[in-house]
């Protein structure tokens, strides 16, 4: 009910805000208009500059330029400045006076480059263009990135834009994630600068690592559907492609300072050289970022840097150098068996509860800790090679080092473990935080109350040995050395007609193992999972702290325990694309191809001395797994026909036959190789409207994906004869099928106020029940089948229903506020299907409550000189909305349905006690400062 009350309140006030504004400010002028003409061109070749957006400064009141680089729009009568922006060139504004009835023609405007080689890796990252790629794509500009992001996550910013759900996870820093179409971070392609940053291992993208993007982006594209890369890239619900800036062409800097709540603070400083008359441009900057975090116990420190140095060689050959990271840590809340906490509890205890964390010596300490370092350096190349020809290329380098921590052991009597039962029990004291003081005494021999006797054996914890009583924070690290090359060759056969060849090498090793991070008071811990050295007593720590992220001790001193293994992934592809393009119509076909290889190590498992040649076992594993090699690549066809001015059509479709992940290669968490395994396929289709007018722009498109061939694997035990046997089900041709409406409009009714919005509808679900075959793990014998009921689930884990809607009003010259409202229904439960209750028919997903959040902000840009001063304000969530973002469970029994909105009070009880899973974040604030010289 208090849900729907705000939403209604919300529409009224947009209602009586944007009529009162339409009417009462602004409704003199309406009849009084004039029209602004003018043509752009490049300022090097004098060629003209097409589709560059010429609008009035801070409204969306303007058009694109055409083929000719000319344009044409209306105004009302007034005083105004004009800003003509294109991605890779400056901004150029001049100053206009319209009057009613006559035409202000601003002649001809010659843009310059912004950067070097930005429009070579825009073409290099395959950026979608208006009214020309025929994709659904939306673009969101650095400019806004700057202003919004403020103390959300990078991915917050992209909600706005349709099919995009994003949750905060539990809610520590840069550990949110992003769906697209109701495909998670696994199947949508995140590329920076068009390099591919998804894990080559698991596919994951882990934005904390990417924390100061938001400083340096020059735009975000965020494509829908198999999109324009012409990469195999897993982009099944879409891509993110993020693009930074390169080296400036203009002189000058910046130095920013922002705070927020709870503690949160950044500082920020840019610098460029500007271009020189050698060719010589370098960008650099720099920020530092801390807080308490919005949950309790979720304290994170962060750096950025980011550094861009290019130099053009004559008029032919340009090499630019991009270095970028952001080495952080932070304090997590996470759902796992150890922390796992009801719904009801946040309902009894607050939102911003967390199990993990408490004080150690007086500072906050937590079983969860993520430290992490991931930069990436990239060397572009840039050859015009003749008038028709260019090659771009990128080579490319990656090191990640660091992990994250969490507890290891029990203490034995009674047998606590860390799971959460309640303030004041088990290792929580009355306020719910984990007693770490009490925890240090007792593994140093001190009588704690709770803890039982008295450790009489503080050389041992939880893992082996006969007494198993202790705890320990471990660290799970991941390390990853990361390489590559892409290389795009251009060719244009004539003057409509254009080809693409490419290239696309990778090699990835990940290097994955626990270390003990810290003994908390124990004199050591004793590993015996490592049937290399069974009886491993670990006395170092290696503490998750700055400059320790990659600490090599698991090779010098044996601090490892319970895994220590290595990934292995290579990756050739071949691509290619034929365009042809005019005035009114642009079609494209494109097909690409590649080999991924697949090699596993295993440190702990297997001897050393297992080896083909000599099979210890006998069972056809050894220490180092053979080369598995899986070929994929994908079809793609486009068209975008131009009706008229104003109206344009396109289509699209394809074909992706995408290689398993990883752990679908080698199962068990052994170096054992699946004999079943199979490419997934993709399937999608995709047809769009547009329309422009010079204060109108919307779009509509409707897209259909068939996601199939996918399997899951699950360990049980079945009972044979009458012994228990360890067993293996395989599941195959597993599929879901995703389809959709999405609508995106911008409305400028006044130049004084923009209106927009976006509309998306999803009907995600799985389209069938899938059999398993069942074998016993040692033989490999068959032992029988099982089915899942999944037919007509819904697929979970995102809202299939989104909305927002924004109004942005230019009050007077240098001073904006905004308005925005976002909408969220059908949002299911995330759900394995190889759980229990769907081996029977009937079972349901979880339904939770739609939500809505208001957000408001300003700004004020005041020039002083040759200095600008600007000023921000954000306000997240302004009316406090209490909503569940997202759950970890699907569990409905003892409830009559699986919608929760439907629940009364008793039921609702039922459910929030028997899920676990997280709320949102309540009202969030954040202001910045940023002088501009």
């Amino acid at each position: 009910m208090l849900n729907q009350t705000i939403i209604h309140f919300m529409r009224q006030i947009f209602i009586l805000t944007l009529t009162g504004l339409f009417l009462t400010l602004f409704g003199s002028n309406l009849m009084a208009q004039g029209t602004i003409t003018g043509n752009i061109q490049d300022n090097d070749s004098g060629e003209p500059v097409v589709g560059a957006r010429v609008i009035l400064a801070g409204t969306a009141r303007g058009a694109l330029t055409d083929q000719n680089g000319k344009f044409s729009f209306k105004a009302e009568a007034g005083s105004y400045t004009v800003q003509m922006t294109y991605i890779g060139y400056i901004t150029e504004e001049q100053e206009i006076t319209v009057t009613a009835g006559q035409t202000t023609d601003l002649g001809t405007i010659s843009m310059q480059a912004e950067a070097v080689g930005l429009d070579e890796v825009t073409i290099l990252a395959s950026l979608a263009t208006d009214r020309k790629t025929p994709v659904a794509v939306s673009t969101i500009s650095g400019e806004t990135v700057s202003r919004l992001t403020g103390n959300q996550e990078f991915p917050e910013i992209m909600r706005s834009t349709p099919s995009i759900y994003v949750t905060k996870e539990g809610g520590g820093f840069g550990d949110s994630r992003i769906n697209v179409r109701g495909f998670d971070q696994r199947n949508t392609a995140v590329m920076i600068n068009g390099i591919p940053v998804n894990d080559m291992e698991n596919g994951w993208v882990y934005w904390s690592n990417w924390a100061g993007l938001s400083d340096v982006t020059s735009t975000i594209q965020i494509q829908r559907g198999l999109g324009a890369s012409k990469l195999a890239v897993p982009s099944i619900g879409g891509s993110v492609n993020i693009v930074t800036n390169p080296a400036g062409v203009k002189k000058g800097g910046a130095a920013s300072f922002s705070v927020g709540n709870d503690g949160y603070q950044k500082y920020g400083a840019y610098v460029s050289t500007g271009l020189s008359e050698s060719g010589f441009a370098a960008t650099a900057q720099f920020t530092h970022t801390r807080g308490d975090g919005y949950v309790d116990g979720t304290q994170f420190r962060a750096f950025s840097y980011f550094l861009s140095l290019s130099q053009s060689f004559g008029d032919k050959h340009t090499l630019a150098l991009t270095a970028l990271g952001a080495p952080q840590v932070h304090n997590q809340r996470v759902y796992n068996a150890f922390s796992n906490v009801y719904l009801q509890t946040f309902q009894d205890e607050g939102i911003r509860f967390n199990t993990d964390w408490g004080t150690l010596n007086g500072e906050e300490f937590s079983w969860r800790k993520n430290f992490y370092h991931k930069p990436k350096i990239f060397l572009n190349h840039y050859w015009d090679i003749s008038d028709k020809t260019s090659l771009k290329s990128s080579a490319y380098l990656s090191f990640g080092n660091g992990g994250g921590t969490g507890p290891r052991g029990r203490i034995v009597n009674p047998s606590i473990f860390d799971s959460y039962s309640g303030k004041g029990t088990g290792l929580h004291d009355a306020n719910g935080q984990v007693r770490w003081d009490d925890m240090v005494s007792y593994h140093q021999g001190t009588v704690v109350p709770g803890f039982g006797d008295v450790n009489t054996h503080p050389d041992t914890t939880a893992n082996g040995g006969a007494f198993r009583d202790g705890f320990i924070r471990r660290a799970s690290m991941n390390y990853h050395t990361w390489y590559g090359i892409l290389s795009t060759l251009d060719h244009q056969l004539s003057d409509d007609l254009n080809l693409v060849f490419g290239v696309d090498a990778r090699y990835y090793l990940g290097e994955h193992f626990r270390r003990v991070e810290n003994l908390l008071g124990n004199t050591a811990y004793l590993s015996t999972a490592n049937s290399n050295n069974p009886t491993n007593y670990i006395t170092e720590e290696s503490p998750a702290n700055f400059g320790n992220f990659r600490d090599n001790s698991y090779k010098t001193s044996n601090n490892v325990l319970n895994y220590w293994n290595d990934g292995i992934v290579t990756w050739l592809g071949l691509y290619g694309q034929l365009e042809y393009s005019t005035d009114r119509l642009t079609a494209f076909a494109s097909l690409s191809g590649s080999n991924q290889g697949f090699q596993r190590v295993d440190y702990f498992v297997y001897s050393p001395d297992d080896t083909p040649e000599n099979d210890i076992d006998n069972d056809g594993e050894y220490q180092k797994s053979p080369f598995v090699n899986k070929l994929g690549g994908t079809v793609k066809a486009g068209l975008n026909l131009n009706l008229d001015e104003s109206s344009n059509i396109f289509f699209n479709g394809g074909y992706f036959s995408r290689q398993p992940l990883f752990d679908n290669v080698f199962i068990n968490f052994r170096n054992q190789i699946n004999d079943n395994l199979k490419n997934q396929t993709v399937m999608a289709f995709e047809a769009g409207y547009g329309y422009r007018t010079s204060n109108f722009k919307g779009n509509i498109n409707l897209y259909h994906t068939l996601w199939g061939n996918r399997q899951f694997d699950q360990s049980l035990q079945v009972m044979v004869d009458t012994n228990i046997v360890d067993a293996l089900a395989v599941f195959d041709n597993i599929s879901q099928l995703h389809q959709g409406v999405e609508l995106e409009l911008q409305y400028s009714p006044i130049s004084q106020l923009t209106l927009s919005g976006m509309f998306s509808l999803g009907n995600w679900r799985y389209t069938n029940n899938f059999d398993a075959t069942i074998t016993d793990t040692d033989n490999n014998n068959p032992l029988g089948t099982s089915t899942i009921y999944a037919e007509g689930l819904k697929v979970g884990d995102a809202a299939q229903t989104t909305a927002n809607i924004r109004a942005s009003v230019n009050i007077v010259k240098g001073v904006s506020v905004y308005l925005q409202y976002y909408y969220a229904d059908n949002l299911y439960a995330p759900f394995n299907v190889t759980e229990s209750q769907f081996f029977s028919p009937g079972a349901q997903v979880v339904k939770l409550p739609a939500y809505g959040l208001a957000d408001a902000g300003a700004y004020v840009t005041i020039p002083l000189g040759d200095v600008n001063l600007e000023w921000s304000i954000n306000v997240n969530n302004i009316f406090n909305s209490e909503y569940i973002a997202e759950l970890e469970t699907n569990n409905l029994s003892d409830l009559p349905s699986n919608k929760v909105s439907d629940f009364n009070a008793d039921q609702m009880a039922i459910f929030l006690g028997q899920n676990f899973g997280f709320y949102g974040f309540g009202t969030t604030w954040n202001t910045s400062l940023k002088i501009r010289f």
